[in-house]
């Protein structure tokens, strides 16, 4: 089969490189999600006051690029900005600077007595907006509102900062009183809108500009409303229209009600509507999940903010629930990124890992086709609806470059069917778990010899195809970039896993053969691994195996997956995990991509030193599967310690791995994304891991397997964990060294047992 296994030009940026002119921490910037909408916006709540990332987004492409509010010409006065605590709004509240109205008048409106209290939230596709205004004087003021905007229709890949030759027919419109509508023709034939509609209607509107005369008695309110509805219509190779063809995740938005009155009422009742759905969306997904309180407040309002996070970012497919990777860049489906978050969460919500199954099972490949690097039975790597996408431009519109989503896939089943015995599901998606397997072995293992690699098919497709697939992240120990095909260390074991669920899953589905011969290959690809990687002379394992199968002797991260797959032998536990935790490799806040002192090291980079709240979250499960608590706890502790310097003590997506600095939190990295499922997940990985904490449905049994909690934790309540019909809270208590684990209310027969 046709392969390429040329390294990129080292000297040359690679393939889709997000472009960093401004760094996303150089200003606290806000997110809000709903569906396939996302908004990134300034602490204003405004939109491309600077330039930098800052948009409405739908379905990977801008739909409006500004939205700046001013009062009297001027920007208000910043008093506070808060993404509410479970991310269902953005609240600001703002006040008038100094206001001079004439020349005559030394302060016309003196600051702080106008107060503006704004709130935006996304639902069904469209961005509410309403902003009230307080007068606080003791006589009448009149003020000028204006809301500058516009809609650039940039794919999301030209706001990271591809460029091109062409693009579609930009267009706008004042098409009613109180609207305008901006339009792009894509050279998709999809059009593309969005109409901003204003309550009450503006004393004057233009294509670009909104102004409002706010008259408030002495004490007196008024609101302003805005929305802004994306839509798109694919208009078909014949040229008809055909309303969300190909987009399965459009959604309407609210028909705006006719009033007398400028429409502000209309308006009104539209946001006011709209905002109680969408709470009662909130509410509805989170309702029946399992919870954790701790004696810690900080680490509280942690797992509180990853819960919120976490729910942001689910989507609904037409197959289930699925966790977009992140913002702004990721959000979508990726399959990695969504198996591992259902995996590290399958303890508190099985319905993620449920929907994540079903939808990557719908969109497993079926054809060989190298420009998307897809062969038949292969798993999802990410899609993209956005022009560039659909145009062949970038190879995203439904991409396979990644080697390891399809074991991770397989690895999942297995995870989700020993918690839930979840048999229907099984059933439904065992022919795809089937033809998975079938990949691993005819198209992952190109050369016969028991490893899965991987070597793009066009030069359009990623380089590296691991969960490290910066251009540069597989190496030589002497630095020199690996030639293809290559073998990643962390893909072995996920085959491996992912071998030894399915044989479990086969004996259950009546096939015993498949059984015995999955179960065989496991153990054979254990025992070549273990001869190929393991490497005494750096104690861990090689980082991959080049073309010509020459180990790359790099001490990486990568080294801790094997112990959270299993495949490691219990013999090179102590040696894996004293590299990991080495101070080469963990800096006080977490374990390195790269360990200091490797040729390519560099605490900025995206994959060669930096460190990654999920990629530390795996290693801790991997160490405590070892029964290496005391190390997983280490981790747990870095990362929480790491969070409190986090605002809301979110996790991003990685931070830079510069050593840990006495009286200071770690360094930002310049473009990492905030929210990112597998960091908002990688908490709940880490309790697990310390706790022991095991769920077998066959056994009817909850385990907690010689548990520790970290110093920062006295107790822990787990409330609603649930194993088939049974629901329990438990309180787990430390006393010193020692952990208990208390049933404090349950239904149903679950045994709860702790064992030391």
């Amino acid at each position: 089969m046709p392969m390429v296994a040329t390294a990129p030009d080292d000297e040359t940026l690679p393939q889709y490189h997000i472009e960093a002119q401004t760094s996303l921490v150089e200003r606290q910037l806000r997110s809000l999600k709903h569906g396939d909408a996302f908004a990134v916006l300034d602490s204003y709540g405004d939109i491309g006051v600077f330039p930098g990332p800052e948009g409405l987004y739908f379905q990977d492409t801008r739909f409006l690029s500004r939205l700046e509010l001013t009062v009297e010409g001027q920007r208000p006065m910043l008093l506070g900005s808060v993404v509410q605590d479970d991310n269902g709004a953005l609240s600001v509240d703002l006040t008038t600077p100094d206001i001079r109205l004439d020349a005559g008048d030394e302060t016309s409106i003196p600051r702080e007595i106008i107060a503006l209290e704004r709130t935006k939230f996304l639902f069904r596709g469209t961005c509410y907006d309403r902003i009230g205004l307080r007068n606080y004087d003791t006589k009448p003021r009149h003020l000028r509102v204006s809301l500058s905007f516009d809609a650039d229709f940039r794919d999301l890949f030209e706001v990271r900062g591809s460029d091109r030759a062409r693009r579609g027919k930009r267009s706008v419109e004042v098409t009613a009183e109180n609207e305008v509508t901006y339009r792009y023709d894509g050279l998709d034939r999809r059009l593309r809108t969005t109409r901003l509609r204003f309550g009450p209607k503006p004393a004057r509107l233009e294509a670009h500009k909104a102004e409002f005369e706010v008259k408030l008695a002495p004490g007196g309110r008024a609101s302003i409303f805005v929305r802004a509805i994306c839509d798109t219509v694919d208009h078909g190779r014949d040229g008809a229209a055909v309303v969300g063809s190909a987009l399965p995740f459009t959604h309407a938005a609210y028909p705006s009600p006719r009033r007398e009155d400028g429409h502000s009422k209309g308006e009104g009742m539209t946001f006011a509507l709209a905002y109680r759905d969408a709470r009662r969306d909130l509410r509805k997904a989170t309702a029946n999940i399992t919870t954790i309180e701790s004696s810690n407040d900080q680490f509280n309002e942690a797992a509180c903010r990853s819960t919120a996070d976490l729910y942001m970012l689910l989507s609904r497919t037409p197959n289930g629930v699925y966790p977009y990777a992140g913002i702004p860049w990721y959000s979508t489906v990726f399959g990695r990124d969504g198996i591992i978050t259902a995996m590290m969460t399958l303890w508190i919500d099985p319905e993620i890992a449920k929907g994540v199954l079903r939808h990557l099972a719908a969109t497993q490949a079926t054809t060989v086709d190298p420009a998307a690097d897809a062969q038949p039975g292969k798993v999802l790597h990410e899609t993209r609806n956005g022009e560039m996408a659909i145009l062949g431009e970038v190879p995203f519109r439904l991409y396979y470059g990644t080697i390891d989503a399809t074991p991770l896939f397989v690895m999942l089943a297995g995870q989700y069917y020993e918690q839930t015995g979840d048999l229907a599901t099984i059933k439904a998606i065992w022919p795809n778990l089937l033809a998975a397997l079938n990949w691993i072995d005819e198209y992952g293992d190109r050369d016969g010899d028991g490893f899965v690699e991987y070597a793009r098919e066009t030069e359009k497709g990623l380089a590296n195809q691991g969960w490290k697939d910066s251009h540069d992240s597989i190496f030589h120990a002497d630095g020199r970039m690996a030639q293809g095909p290559i073998a990643l260390c962390e893909v072995q074991g996920y085959v491996y896993a992912a071998k030894k669920g399915a044989s479990k899953l086969a004996a259950l589905m009546g096939d015993e053969r498949l059984s015995d011969r999955l179960k065989d290959e496991a153990e054979r690809l254990r025992q070549a691994f273990d001869e190929k990687f393991y490497l005494p002379e750096i104690g861990t394992y090689a980082i991959a195996l080049d073309g010509q199968k020459r180990p790359c002797a790099v001490r990486s991260s990568n080294a801790g997956h094997a112990l959270f797959t299993g495949i490691a032998y219990p013999e090179r536990a102590e040696s894996v995990a004293a590299a990991l935790m080495s101070k080469d490799g963990f800096n006080g806040w977490g374990v390195r991509t790269i360990a200091s002192g490797e040729a390519r090291y560099n605490p900025m980079s995206y994959h060669n030193g930096s460190i990654w709240p999920h990629d530390n979250a795996l290693i801790a499960l991997g160490l405590a599967r070892y029964g290496l608590k005391a190390e997983a706890a280490r981790v747990f502790e870095g990362q929480h310690g790491a969070s409190l310097y986090q605002e809301g003590r979110r996790l991003p997506e990685l931070f830079c791995g510069f050593i840990q600095r006495k009286q200071r939190g770690p360094t930002n990295y310049p473009v990492a994304c905030s929210p990112q499922a597998w960091a908002a997940a990688a908490p709940f990985a880490f309790l697990a891991a310390c706790l022991g904490l095991e769920l077998r449905h066959d056994r009817n049994r909850i385990r907690f397997r010689d548990p520790i909690l970290p110093a920062f934790l006295d107790d822990v309540l787990i409330r609603n964990l649930k194993l088939g019909d049974s629901h329990v809270d438990l309180l787990i208590h430390r006393h010193g060294s020692d952990v208990t684990v208390n049933v404090v209310r349950r239904t149903g027969d679950a045994q709860v047992v702790l064992l030391k």
